[in-house]
């Protein structure tokens, strides 16, 4: 019976330590989420600054001409 208990501790042991690593690689794959939504975010802002400065940038072109 001292061999049984023991592999019942590894076995423990061992899906704890499954757990752990699963509830580390669901964290990170959120993070990786969040950040790829935010990433698009900044995308799009940096895009609509790149548009206004064209727009500003005619303006003062004409402007001065």
């Amino acid at each position: 019976m001292a061999s049984k208990n023991k592999i019942t501790k590894a076995a423990g042991k061992i899906g704890a330590a499954i757990g752990k690593a699963d509830r580390t690689a669901h964290k990170i794959a959120k993070a990786g989420i969040i950040a790829k939504g935010e990433l698009d975010d900044i995308s799009k802002q940096v895009e609509a600054l790149r548009r206004q400065l064209v727009k500003t940038t005619k303006k003062l072109k004409r402007a001065l001409a």
